[in-house]
């Protein structure tokens, strides 16, 4: 179309044109006539300009001839412009389309602002050239839409507020009414009136129009009435004036009772009221739970409707959450079968997030722990790790870490054993973290799970984990205690220890006996280099990267600790049980551990010769004075592998070992008292025959008291069957207790005195731990002899649960 009204199409206006035909002239400049600038249009349509609005013809003309080449390159580009557009209308053509914009341009208006009240089969010519440029009328329509239909609602709002205002008294009396028709309709008129937000409002505002409709629902039989009055309530719980109106009229209670109810709507408006009471208002919680309401929801649990099941697992975890009582209701109701059984029924995302946030918030309760596990709550948890929602895994890991102290005896476990191998390669902190801290309970005194794990490589997986965790102690910590439950007791631990090896994990590993690692994870590491020692081909990566530097720089402080400890206390007179504790840990465990770990790497001759120059020895010989015997036990036990060598030997009796060597050959620990006979025989090596005699006389009274056969020869040779008790196989996987309450935390070998370890002070549910000072404590217990060695009493039993109830809820629980 050649011709254009400019006032109706701003858009086109507003296009960048560099013709001087599509120039606006001045506004100063006479306005023609309609018809003389279509004449005007015409006659210069092939024309560039004509000097009038440009001054083209003014200018002086160009030395250079630049600028006519630019006027020549305008008219072509003119040409070019103007071929687009249809030539050769007439003078009655041009004025008809001209009278045809000017007829429909208020239509146009009108269109495009109030469109209804145009008569319907008009047509109506559209200005727009550029679809995605609208038109100044077509960018007006929507604000005046908006703006028409806000004065509209302002109309009907006061409309339906000044309904309600003079309806409510008299509605207010028909629900009280005594026939049971009347408070039906009067109930469906009120529903009705609270879908409006004006008449809304004008009903909550009314106590008592709330107050009659809580009446209602309580006693009415009449199911239309109760359908309309609790829908009514629904509509209300959505505003906060609305939940503290029904909760002040005592609504809950009412609400309650319907949740007994068969008709799914009424069920519905009770149970999404009740909800939003329980998100929003305050005081409602205490308020269900008295009226019943924990009992009557997992009832509802049998429903199969999921977003309705969505909805009251979302309550029961908010009556649950921080509340002991409620938990023990639900236990008591059956709730842990039957949410179990959602888990594994349902795929509904939503659904199974609630229901896993109510299985968390319970996995901590001490009574509902077992109910879980026993309904096979860890296998149903294990069957989302794979879920594409990520708050769904999370829980699932959250509740799964809770439980898995309790689950170490659990069978079926293959399948979570091997999605949590998987899920250490997660990028998210709180799912490794959480994986990390399953593997590492799952595995505990468990040989099924521990080859389960080395199956599907675990071993590599954690090794990768610790590396990429860094300084992550929430990581760390639990991983290499996963590794140290792998890397003993089972039959594929030997693989275990090699795979560290392989896979680089030495370096990282005796990297985390130095700072920052706090002492909790250090305690953890020692045990874990302890175990990878019993492979001989750790030895020299393990002392290449500096392990026994750290394990004696470990012993000589935590040793002077404890030394510092015991003399504050007796020169304080105080009977209290002496012990230096740092970051939860005892320092007691600290020179078990490192002595133990010295121990057996003092098996191989270059180990030994460091171990000499360290200037330990002395240490050593000071541990046997030690009250407790497994600390006894080890010294003597690394005194016993370091006299093998001849400078060894003269190296301990040097130091004043004979006096309490000979003093614990007479102790009730066998371990201890065979140990030191063996470091005395070797010391003796070198002596006359007649000590050697007076030794050997010594040796059979206090080792032989009941079987003066396992001495056979008279000059005290190395025996068999101790130089088995000395082998290889002497593997378990944590050397140190760390006292109540967990569950694996300390082993029946050890014979405790007052001051012994099962004094620590225990703040129960802290974090992860399972109990004591460390996060992830739990730990095998200790395995000094296998078939056909010496054996040591009770070394496999564990303690039985405490019967104070304090403690007893730490005993199980790992996370708050």
């Amino acid at each position: 179309m050649v011709l254009l009204s400019h006032d109706e199409d701003m858009s086109y206006q507003s296009r960048p044109m560099s013709h001087g035909n599509y120039q606006q002239g001045p506004p100063d400049l006479p306005m023609c006539s309609t018809k003389e600038q279509t004449l005007m249009w015409q006659q210069n349509s092939y024309m560039g300009d004509s000097g009038i609005h440009s001054g083209a013809a003014t200018q002086a003309p160009s030395l250079s001839g630049k600028e006519d080449e630019e006027i020549e390159s305008d008219h072509q580009l003119m040409f070019d412009l103007d071929q687009g557009f249809a030539q050769g209308f007439t003078q009655d053509q041009v004025d008809e389309m001209n009278q045809q914009l000017s007829h429909t341009r208020s239509q146009r208006v009108r269109a495009a602002m109030f469109p209804e009240t145009l008569e319907e089969g008009i047509e109506i010519p559209s200005t727009q050239f550029d679809p995605a440029q609208p038109t100044a009328v077509q960018r007006l329509s929507e604000p005046s839409q908006m703006l028409k239909h806000a004065v509209v609602n302002l109309i009907n709002y006061q409309d339906d507020a000044d309904l309600a205002t003079r309806a409510i008294p008299e509605l207010i009396k028909l629900l009280n009414d005594e026939d049971q028709v009347v408070v039906s309709q009067a109930a469906m008129m009120v529903h009705q009136l609270s879908k409006k937000e004006a008449s809304r409002h004008a009903i909550m505002n009314s106590a008592q129009m709330v107050l009659a409709l809580v009446r209602a629902i309580s006693n009415s039989e009449d199911l239309e009435s109760t359908k309309a009055a609790v829908g009514t309530l629904h509509n209300l719980s959505h505003h906060r004036q609305g939940l503290l109106a029904i909760f002040k009229s005592g609504g809950i209670p009412a609400l309650v009772k319907l949740l007994s109810s068969n008709i799914e709507s009424v069920l519905f408006y009770a149970i999404t009221t009740l909800h939003n009471l329980l998100l929003h208002q305050d005081g409602s919680k205490t308020a269900v739970r008295l009226a019943g309401g924990l009992q009557r929801m997992v009832i509802l649990l049998q429903r199969n409707n999921v977003k309705f099941l969505a909805i009251v697992t979302d309550c029961l975890q908010i009556l649950a959450y921080g509340n002991q009582e409620s938990k023990l209701i639900i236990l008591a109701s059956q709730g842990p079968a039957e949410l179990v059984r959602i888990m594994r029924s349902y795929d509904y995302e939503k659904l199974l997030w609630t229901t896993s946030r109510v299985l968390k918030v319970l996995s901590v309760c001490v009574s509902n722990k077992p109910s879980i596990v026993d309904a096979g709550g860890m296998q149903a948890l294990a069957m989302h790790l794979g879920n594409a929602s990520q708050r769904l895994v999370q829980n699932c890991l959250w509740t799964l870490r809770n439980l898995s102290d309790a689950g170490t005896k659990v069978d079926g476990l293959e399948g979570l054993l091997q999605s949590l191998v998987q899920v250490l390669a997660s990028t998210d902190v709180n799912v490794v973290t959480c994986a990390a801290g399953i593997l590492s309970n799952l595995t505990c005194n468990n040989q099924r799970n521990k080859v389960t794990v080395c199956q599907v490589g675990g071993v590599d997986a954690l090794v990768r984990t610790i590396v990429n965790a860094g300084d992550r102690e929430e990581i760390t910590e639990p991983a290499v205690c996963a590794l140290r439950h792998l890397t003993s007791r089972h039959v594929e631990a030997e693989m275990a220890q090699n795979s560290v090896r392989i896979n680089y994990g030495i370096q990282v590993i005796v990297k985390l006996l130095q700072p920052p690692s706090r002492w909790p994870l250090v305690k953890a590491v020692i045990g874990l280099i302890r175990n990878l020692a019993l492979c001989p081909a750790n030895y020299a990566p393990l002392r290449e990267h500096g392990a026994i530097h750290h394990l004696v720089r470990l012993l000589t402080r935590a040793y002077l600790d404890t030394e510092r400890q015991r003399s504050s206390v007796a020169n304080a007179g105080s009977q209290a049980a002496p012990g230096a504790y740092a970051d939860g840990v005892r320092m007691e465990e600290i020179v078990e551990g490192t002595v133990g770990a010295l121990h057996i790497l003092a098996r191989e001759s270059h180990n030994r010769t460091i171990i000499r120059s360290q200037n330990v020895i002395t240490t050593f010989v000071q541990l046997l004075y030690n009250e407790i015997e497994n600390i006894q036990r080890v010294a003597a036990g690394v005194l016993c592998e370091l006299a093998a060598d001849k400078e060894g030997a003269e190296m301990i009796e040097q130091d004043g070992a004979t006096a309490p060597l000979t003093d614990l050959l007479h102790s009730r620990n066998e371990g201890v008292a065979t140990y030191a006979a063996a470091v005395l025989f070797r010391m003796s090596e070198d002596k006359p025959q007649d000590y050697k005699k007076r030794l050997s006389v010594e040796l059979t009274n206090s080792l032989l008291r009941e079987d003066t056969n396992l001495w056979n020869n008279t000059d005290f040779g190395m025996g068999p069957d101790l130089q088995d008790m000395l082998g290889a196989d002497q593997t378990y996987d944590g050397m140190y207790g760390q006292g109540p309450p967990s569950i694996h935390s300390s082993h029946g070998g050890r014979i405790y005195q007052p001051q012994g370890y099962d004094q620590i002070p225990v703040d129960s549910m802290q974090g992860l731990e399972i109990g004591g000072g460390s996060t992830y404590g739990a730990m095998d217990t200790m395995d000094v002899a296998h078939e056909g060695d010496l054996s040591f009493d009770h070394l496999e039993e564990l303690p039985a649960p405490p019967q104070d109830s304090s403690v007893a809820a730490a005993w199980y629980d790992t996370d708050l």
